[in-house]
């Protein structure tokens, strides 16, 4: 990947850190422009008009093109690396690791995070912030069933699955 590329997001959020990671781990030059999140930099009608989910990550492309969504844009900044693979079925595993980082994992793990701590553990979430403990324990049972018999998440080598699930 030689063309130049943009990406917005707050550096706090676990799913931007992997857009990150990935870009330094591959040495990919880039432009970060950073967001607060919590003061509503991604509902400015700018940032709206680039990608009407309001949400962070956004990766532009030079082209002008725009793909949001953490684990997209780190399989498509991945592409011809050795973060993914050649072989389908590794492939399939390391797709399978992000969908559960984004549907088992994340939901709970990164929402209590961001309770706890962005939010400063405000007595009025307590109800909401309990309500995540039992699915987080459950990926991280999971993922720990999965490290204790496996190095990696996905074939034999570290790929954007062990990022996807470490941000």
């Amino acid at each position: 990947m030689t063309a130049r590329i943009e990406a917005y997001g707050d550096s706090i959020s676990g799913n931007c850190y992997k857009v990150q990671l990935v870009c330094a781990q591959l040495g990919l030059e880039h432009v970060w422009h950073e967001l607060n999140l919590l003061k509503g930099d991604a509902r400015t009608d700018e940032f709206l008009a680039m990608n009407p989910n309001g949400k962070t990550p956004l990766l532009k492309l030079a082209d002008g093109r725009l793909l949001p969504e953490s684990n997209a844009i780190i399989y498509y900044l991945a592409q011809e690396s050795a973060l993914v693979s050649d072989d389908p079925y590794t492939m399939a595993q390391i797709l399978s690791w992000m969908f559960f980082e984004q549907y088992s994992h994340e939901p709970y793990i990164a929402g209590a995070r961001f309770i706890k701590i962005y939010l400063g553990n405000p007595p009025e979430k307590q109800d909401e912030l309990e309500s995540k403990y039992p699915g987080g324990y459950k990926a991280l049972k999971v993922m720990n069933q999965h490290v204790e018999k496996n190095d990696f998440f996905a074939g034999k080598r570290y790929s954007i699955a062990d990022m996807a699930l470490y941000a």
